[in-house]
């Protein structure tokens, strides 16, 4: 009997000793030995790359409300200290592990790609979006638009719109208004103009003239190499007498930043010489700097600070960081009086040359996009203003540059990539926007393409029919006069440049924002 509860009791304890072991290892960690059915699922961290776009997304994008990947409450930030952040982390980093290229991720999280966001981009290599706010690109330096010789033809012409001053095409006597048709040595046509033409660094140009809408040599073939240059966008400048009136004709080719200081010089020139009416000359303008629209309205109109010349609208989650952090008048960007360079660190503030104008004529095409709309749009509501052209692109939305910054704002070195997602909307001081159409001429005029005569010529189709405008004739004699005034246009050089129509906000308006 004895012997038997002893048992009992060395068998009760044993069972003890393996039920207090098997809690032991229950609190232990499981092996992470693949074999093992009962390991646990362990979700690795995603790149840092992909956290850097979807956070961003997350936080800047203006659509980031239709998006459900952005919107997902699983995948939202917390603080380490927050009841459910193991979970939602893991959450995040299996929806980012799904992604190995970052891009695919980005162009995921737009909203309708293509067909609302046609704008936002993203590039492997930050230098590529620094180079293009400073105009700087790998060029042969002209400006053409290739046309269909012929409605019943495939082949192609190519026309000179303009060149960019000690450019191979300018060293090379290119000029504005000559026309191309073979490339090395091959007639352009629709099917091998991208790889003949587009994707080419160096090739030889044959020229010709058109007669009855035949192509015929000229004799002249120009060979040309690309090269790295910045373009100038204050291409050309002059100043009319049209009647009793001085005309300041401007052509202004992009709101690039860094050339602000030569615009002001424009209109200081343009002062002096007593300019009571304005053309502003933007039918190859595709946009740029929001912040050198308000420059250019302000030399235009006024440079009183307290009126409004545009509006922004941002996310419901940028909104309110804004708010609290800059105040409401950070969406309103008024005319300004000075202009702030920064050279090495150190800030200068240049008065603004205003001409304080109540006239001004726009002379726009289907390529005036973005801040030539923001320009015309803030405008309206002050002065007389009048549009020359067609229709203009549509684009009321800017971007902003991205960056992937550490905790100590300083740049991530695993990687480049950065974005230029939409990020605002803009209005005028009546609230005028979502033009999707673009902006509607009062008047209409096409450039006469197969004869085009150089810039600040008062024969010149389009300049001729603002100055009748002016005149108050309303002429547009010379528009048709060329068998080409009609032709169909398949490609531009700038549709060559991915954001050759964007727009985009200063990145010192925004403060950075670390993940």
């Amino acid at each position: 009997m004895k012997r038997y509860q002893l048992n009992r009791i060395l068998l009760l304890l044993m069972v003890v000793a393996i039920f207090v072991q098997c809690r032991k290892e229950a609190l232990l960690p499981k092996t992470e030995d693949p074999t093992d059915p009962d390991r646990p699922v362990v979700i690795p961290e995603a790149p840092e790359v992909n956290h850097f776009v979807w956070s961003s997304m997350h936080d800047y994008y203006l659509w980031n409300d239709k998006i459900a990947n952005l919107t997902n409450t699983y995948y939202q930030p917390l603080t380490a200290t927050s009841a459910n952040y193991k979970q939602h982390k893991d959450s995040l980093n299996a929806f980012l592990n799904k992604y190995t290229d970052p891009e695919k991720l980005f162009n995921g999280l737009l909203y309708q790609y293509n067909v609302v966001d046609k704008w936002s981009f993203i590039v492997k290599d930050y230098t590529i979006i620094d180079n293009w706010i400073a105009g700087i690109s790998k060029t042969m330096g002209y400006d053409f638009k290739l046309y269909y010789l012929s409605s019943s033809s495939a082949d192609l012409i190519g026309v000179v719109r303009y060149v960019l001053k000690d450019s191979p095409a300018d060293k090379a006597g290119i000029q504005r208004g000559d026309i191309f048709y073979k490339v090395d040595g091959v007639q352009l046509t629709d099917a091998n103009y991208t790889a003949n033409l587009v994707n080419k660094e160096a090739f030889t140009l044959t020229f010709g003239k058109l007669v009855n809408g035949v192509v015929t040599p000229t004799g002249k073939t120009t060979a040309l190499t690309a090269v790295e240059l910045q373009e100038n966008p204050v291409y050309f400048s002059k100043v009319l007498t049209v009647g009793t009136n001085k005309v300041g004709y401007l052509v202004y080719n992009g709101f690039t930043s860094d050339f602000d200081l030569q615009l002001n010089t424009v209109f200081q020139q343009f002062k002096t010489a007593g300019v009571n009416k304005l053309v502003m000359d933007l039918r190859y303008n595709g946009g740029g700097s929001v912040q050198t629209a308000i420059y250019l309205a302000s030399m235009i109109y006024t440079t009183n600070t307290t009126k409004l010349f545009t509006k922004s609208v941002y996310n419901g989650i940028l909104t309110p960081y804004i708010t609290s952090t800059y105040g409401d008048s950070f969406f309103n960007s008024n005319f300004a009086d000075k202009i702030s360079t920064t050279v090495s660190g150190t800030t200068t503030n240049t008065p603004i040359n205003s001409l304080g104008l109540s006239d001004v004529y726009f002379i726009v095409s289907k390529e005036s996009a973005s801040a030539s709309e923001l320009l015309i749009n803030g405008l309206k509501p002050y002065m007389n203003v009048k549009v020359i052209g067609s229709n203009t692109y549509g684009k009321y939305v800017a971007s902003l540059t991205l960056k992937d910054y550490d905790s100590s704002d300083k740049l991530v070195t695993t990687h480049k990539y950065a974005m230029q997602p939409i990020v605002a909307k803009y209005a005028n001081s009546l609230g005028v926007s979502d033009f999707v159409d673009g902006l509607t001429p009062d008047y209409t005029a096409k450039e006469d393409v197969g004869s085009l005569l150089p810039f600040g010529d008062e024969n010149e189709a389009m300049l001729k029919s603002t100055l009748d405008v002016i005149k108050g004739l309303k002429s547009q004699s010379l528009v048709g006069a060329s068998s080409l005034s009609n032709a169909r246009a398949i490609f531009g050089s700038r549709d060559k440049v991915q954001f050759s129509r964007d727009m985009y906000i200063d990145p010192r308006k925004l403060e950075k924002r670390t993940r």
